[in-house]
């Protein structure tokens, strides 16, 4: 087991009500949580919108990585691609 000893830093709030993290930290969300007045915890966090969830659901998952398995085996052609257009179309009732 692996024992982190804790690193302190004196960081003072600027006029505008912010601080410094270090530039390791720059463009990463943060979740901010006061646990009392004047004690917060701040741990790096990755957030998804709600419209991208379904991205990361298990089914969601497999569907891509079959996807992305069949992909790689059936390289990309540019054969006969106006009747396959007109085959979508004529599918989609138009």
């Amino acid at each position: 087991m692996t024992t982190l000893s804790p690193h302190y830093a004196v960081k003072v709030v600027g006029s505008n009500g912010q601080i410094s993290l270090g530039k390791q930290f720059a463009g990463r969300q943060v979740l901010v949580q006061e646990q009392e007045p004047g004690v917060w915890l701040v741990r790096t966090a990755t957030v998804i919108p709600d419209n991208e969830r379904w991205l990361h659901e298990s089914q969601a998952a497999a569907d891509l990585q079959r996807a992305m398995t069949w992909s790689a085996s059936h390289p990309a052609q540019d054969i006969d691609t106006e009747a396959q257009l007109n085959e979508l179309l004529s599918i989609a009732g138009r």
